[in-house]
């Protein structure tokens, strides 16, 4: 019985690393809320550089096209960033984004290719 007692506490004391590490399933992206829990990967979490690299594409891919779209279609650009964001500032973007309507389940529910368009477009929207 002491030995149940002793993991049960242990298990709670991990409970918030374990609840804020990145899981591979994330990776699928489901949803605006996989993403986050991807791009939002801590340093001391095993498949940070994966996680990062891996956001760092996603919204490359994004950006590239919204670019594409817009310039083939003569559509209007969601993303304007400036010539000078980095990959860094876009993925910083997005989180900060996310992190701030993460309580909105509509939005993090919704596809994470949306999540990205409007967490990119919030820091950097194009002027009419």
């Amino acid at each position: 019985m002491p030995k149940a007692i002793l993991f049960a506490a242990a298990a709670i004391s991990l409970w918030p690393t374990v609840a804020g590490a990145v899981d591979t399933s994330n990776f699928i992206l489901r949803n605006t809320a996989d993403l986050y829990a991807v791009c939002s990967t801590p340093a001391n979490d095993p498949l940070r550089p994966q996680a990062i690299n891996f956001c760092e594409g996603f919204l490359l891919g994004v950006v590239t096209y919204d670019e594409a779209i817009a310039d083939n279609k003569h559509l209007k650009r969601f993303i304007c960033y400036p010539p000078t964001a980095t990959r860094d500032e876009g993925i910083q973007a997005f989180v900060g984004w996310a992190a701030s309507h993460k309580q909105d389940s509509k939005l993090m529910e919704g596809s994470a290719l949306v999540g990205a368009i409007r967490g990119l477009a919030a820091k950097w929207p194009c002027k009419e």
